[in-house]
């Protein structure tokens, strides 16, 4: 034998060793892999929770939940799956609205919070926002909703049918396809009350 032909057996059995080593050692235990390559999110829970809110050193609001989860995930949020109250604060740090909802689900980067099921808005002087599925935008100040919504006031009483948008102290509503009984002056202006 030749010493290209003794070298070519050795390199055709070390390779052949090597292969069976690899395929020996190579166990694809799914569960394994699995636990390796899930998604992972993490969760924090609160119970009992209740949180002060201020934007430039001045307080706007208070939170009360029986619960809130904050989850990292793609996009940050906090989840108050039990329940939720807010009151809202004028400058002189008087409540002038309040809120309650079933759930709400708050998106930290973007400053917004959806809130659904029983939602009810009431301000200080009486108005009362009611929707199954509303949005509260933090830096507008503003409620809105693209669902059914009623409104009640001292001499209002109205329903959109297809959605809303107010205030977050109900000095502007904005309704859109709205019906129902409201009075007006002479001029055909809604009275203010």
């Amino acid at each position: 034998m030749t010493n290209s032909l003794l070298k070519n057996i050795f390199l055709q059995t070390a390779a052949f060793i090597t292969g069976c080593c690899l395929l020996y050692s190579c166990e694809n235990d799914v569960k394994k892999v699995d636990d390796l390559t899930k998604k992972v999110i993490m969760q924090e829970e609160i119970i009992g929770m209740e949180s002060l809110m201020s934007q430039d050193g001045i307080m706007k609001a208070t939170l009360k939940a029986p619960l809130m989860l904050r989850v990292y995930a793609d996009t940050i949020y906090v989840e108050f799956p039990k329940s939720l109250h807010v009151d809202f604060f004028d400058s002189t740090k008087k409540v002038e609205t309040w809120l309650d909802s079933k759930y709400g689900k708050y998106y930290e980067n973007i400053g917004l919070v959806y809130l659904r099921d029983s939602v009810v808005v009431i301000s200080i002087k009486g108005d009362t926002l009611r929707s199954p599925d509303l949005w509260w935008d933090q830096n507008k100040k503003i409620f809105y909703t693209e669902k059914l919504a009623t409104y009640r006031a001292p001499g209002k009483d109205i329903t959109a049918s297809k959605g809303m948008e107010a205030t977050q102290d109900f000095t502007s509503v904005i309704f859109k396809f709205p019906t129902g009984p409201i009075q007006v002056s002479e001029n055909g202006f809604p009275e203010n009350q």
